[in-house]
């Protein structure tokens, strides 16, 4: 069998997977179900452990077997970094010293930044921004879930936005003020009366509630001004987030990555404005790709002795 470097990119509703070989190739890429770092829950470490024995058997199909891995994970914990290394040594035939672990966002400003360089905002179902320095130190801020921030997620703007429906149905008694925003997000919901609201939100999880996202871009792209307002925000409080890192860390250029980005312009125009002279791109990261070259790229060299050592936070 051919021996591969394996990069994993471990996400809650999938996963992704890309073997590259020795010069730094890609010769094979797949998915796999998702699944979280939370392995002090049995649920999730069998999920976990489900992943690895998945990719584990598509690398055995094709002829190929993994020489290392590097993997980012959604919810991942220092604590957590033994168990998951040997569950995944286990599953992949690899010493444990050849297995590399961390939390995907740090993964993902791996793949586009060099230690210290820069600061990366992600904005998804939920939203957080990341800068790690030149000494493996990591500077985290959001990412604490809906029930306490994530503001400018698409989990936020659909809440912003049936909080400013409801009120003003408490208000006026019907949702005309709001018509547009209203049948957006009815249509999103797939049904308008409370009853279906509720249900769509307190038995679904923030994924399913980020969806709603979706409907405020459309309202807002049909001239409903409160749908709008509630885009613009949602930059505002991602630059926030840009604001606090540059705080914390110093100034350095800002990458945004995440699907509330594409939802509609108002939100990446309102982070930019709030940093004149700061270089603000959007770029395409492939996470799973650049933990696979991280041994063979050149950027990879200044990463693998901070991961070789572990991130930590100050």
């Amino acid at each position: 069998m051919s021996q591969v470097h394996l990069g994993i990119d471990v996400g809650g509703t999938a996963s992704r997977w890309v073997a590259c070989d020795t010069t730094g190739a890609l010769v094979a890429r797949g998915s796999a179900s998702g699944a979280t770092a939370h392995v002090f829950n049995p649920a999730e470490h069998a999920r976990l452990a489900g992943v690895f024995a998945s990719v584990a058997a598509e690398l055995s199909a094709a002829g190929f077997e993994a020489a290392s891995l590097c993997a980012g994970m959604t919810g991942f914990g220092q604590p957590a970094t033994a168990e998951i290394r040997a569950m995944a040594s286990a599953a992949l035939g690899l010493a444990p010293d050849a297995v590399l672990v961390m939390d995907d966002i740090a993964m993902a400003y791996a793949a586009h930044f060099r230690p210290g360089e820069g600061h990366l905002i992600s904005a998804g179902t939920g939203s957080i921004g990341i800068h790690i320095t030149s000494k493996g130190e990591v500077v985290r801020v959001g990412g604490r879930g809906i029930l306490i921030d994530d503001a400018g997620s698409g989990s936020w703007i659909a809440l912003e936005a049936l909080d400013q429906m409801y009120r003003a149905l408490d208000h006026t008694g019907s949702f005309d003020e709001l018509s547009e925003l209203a049948a957006e997000m009815f249509l999103a919901v797939g049904g308008n009366s409370w009853s279906d609201v509720r249900q769509f939100i307190y038995a679904g999880d923030r994924g399913r509630i980020g969806t709603l996202a979706v409907g405020v871009a459309r309202a807002a792209e049909a001239g409903d001004q409160t749908a709008l307002d509630i885009l613009r925000r949602a930059g505002a409080e991602l630059a926030g987030l840009g604001e606090a890192l540059s705080k914390r860390a110093g100034a350095g250029p800002l990458a945004l990555i995440g699907g509330v980005l594409n939802l509609h312009p108002v939100i990446s125009e309102e982070i930019a404005w709030r940093f004149p002279g700061v270089e603000v791109t959007r770029p395409v990261i492939d996470s799973a790709f650049s933990a696979a070259r991280l041994g063979v790229s050149e950027a990879g060299q200044a990463w693998l002795p901070l991961l070789a050592r572990g991130l930590s936070t100050p």
